[in-house]
């Protein structure tokens, strides 16, 4: 179960995230090239999800909004650091 989560917590922002750039243009219109995005999901892509939905046409992201990018960021770090863990506890384990 431990395992399907962590899965669907890796894939599943991705997948999303490329859904959205695939179907829809609101990628286009945040981003000023395609390389942000691309780096975006393979990298940090719930930092990359919450900047999309934060984001306005009119002013792009500002004030309080950050807020919710930084959460997005954290998700990020805290994926990275549980795969992390995970894979030490496996290794420690098979002594």
């Amino acid at each position: 179960m431990c395992c399907l989560v962590l899965t669907a917590g890796f894939i599943g922002p991705r997948i999303a995230l490329l859904i959205w750039w695939i179907f829809g243009d609101r990628v286009e219109l945040a981003f000023d090239s395609w390389v942000w995005p691309l780096l975006g999901l393979f990298f940090l892509p719930w930092t990359t999800l919450a900047y999309l939905l934060v984001w306005s046409p009119i002013v792009g992201v500002d004030g309080g909004e950050w807020i919710v990018v930084a959460v997005g960021f954290l998700l990020d770090v805290l994926s990275y650091s549980g795969r992390a863990a995970q894979s030490r506890y496996r290794a420690s384990r098979a002594y």
